[in-house]
């Protein structure tokens, strides 16, 4: 276990990031067509193809999903991971021709300091394509893929990865882009809202603070007076279980717990908070309903420990006024 989404069989991550953009791509390359669905509890949410995740729609599996910078130009990214699945001779058959399915949300990075400047025509198409091209078991996180240019409320965001296994031997793991409109951390110190769910030192170890302050439940808000549309958390859980498109709605339904317990707030009318769920069916394990709820409690866990990853894992961008990363700000005090 390498404490990634890609313990799971059969997934492969890759990430595209231009620095000078400030932003980029992270595409989850299924090796199969995989079952999956979505819950979108923000209110402004940024995304394409997700209709058809729903259960009652006619398409049963999904080639790749997608998490992409670049607020609504990122949608393009979606279509260059879908021309390099098609260079691959993937896709969903309609008689001669076949059609990659990969459905993808963005974040709004636009206002980082990168240059954004980029002519006629945006690069996430070719971010996309980067991002599919390169997809490994192995992939960086942090200030990385679509969460190179993400900033939290107060801190650097970035992307993060976890994974867990089940009591019957079921992996579970999350993959996520941490742009959020609140905070991961505790008022004004280093401690992570997820701490309870930490394994392995894997943000720090630090645990939660040794006296808690009421005060540190004031919301730390970006443009607190007057929030601006600048914030989603999107992000990928996944197991090897075998379900229908139901059970992973309810899977993605049950994930978005672990943004509540990481981020302080979360699912706001200014956020586009999304979790896709997908199920490989690669175990060789038959899914009970006992299963079915551990898999659901385990994928809020890892969504939990990988948002704070994510932050702690990020590097700040070089940008005047760019917000400090977690390692700047507090490792220097904690020796």
């Amino acid at each position: 276990m390498n404490n990634l989404i890609t313990d799971i069989s059969g997934l492969r991550v890759g990430n595209a990031q231009d620095a000078g953009l400030a932003s980029g791509v992270t595409a989850l390359i299924f090796d199969a067509p995989a079952t999956a669905s979505i819950a979108i509890h923000g209110g402004a949410p940024g995304v394409r193809d997700t209709a058809l995740l729903e259960p009652e729609m006619s398409v049963e599996k999904i080639d790749a999903l997608v998490l992409s910078g670049g607020s609504a130009f990122g949608l393009d990214a979606m279509g260059g991971v879908q021309g390099w699945l098609r260079e691959q001779g993937r896709g969903f058959v309609v008689g001669p021709a076949r059609v990659p399915i990969v459905p993808g949300a963005i974040v709004f990075d636009l206002n980082n300091g990168g240059d954004k400047r980029w002519g006629r025509m945006p690069p996430y198409w070719d971010l996309g394509y980067e991002a599919a091209r390169s997809a490994a078991i192995g992939f960086q996180l942090g200030t990385a893929g679509a969460g190179f240019g993400a900033i939290s409320a107060t801190l650097k965001g970035g992307l993060g990865s976890a994974s867990a296994q089940t009591q019957n031997g079921f992996t579970v793991g999350a993959l996520v882009a941490v742009n959020a409109i609140g905070s991961a951390t505790i008022g004004d110190g280093p401690h992570f809202w997820a701490a309870p769910y930490e394994r392995d030192a894997e943000f720090g170890g630090l645990g939660l603070p040794a006296h808690f302050d009421t005060n540190s439940l004031k919301l730390a808000v970006k443009g607190a007076a007057q929030p601006a549309n600048e914030n989603t958390t999107i992000a990928i859980v996944a197991t090897d279980a075998a379900m229908t498109k139901a059970q992973a709605k309810r899977l993605a339904i049950m994930a978005h717990d672990g943004m509540s317990r990481a981020l302080r707030p979360s699912h706001a009318a200014f956020d586009g908070d999304i979790v896709f769920a997908a199920a490989t069916g690669g175990a060789t394990m038959t899914l009970g309903s006992a299963d079915h709820v551990e898999i659901g409690a385990l994928a809020a866990d890892c969504l939990a420990r990988a948002i704070g990853r994510a932050i702690y894992l990020a590097k700040g961008l070089p940008f005047p006024g760019a917000l400090p990363d977690w390692k700047s700000k507090f490792q220097r005090n904690l020796g």
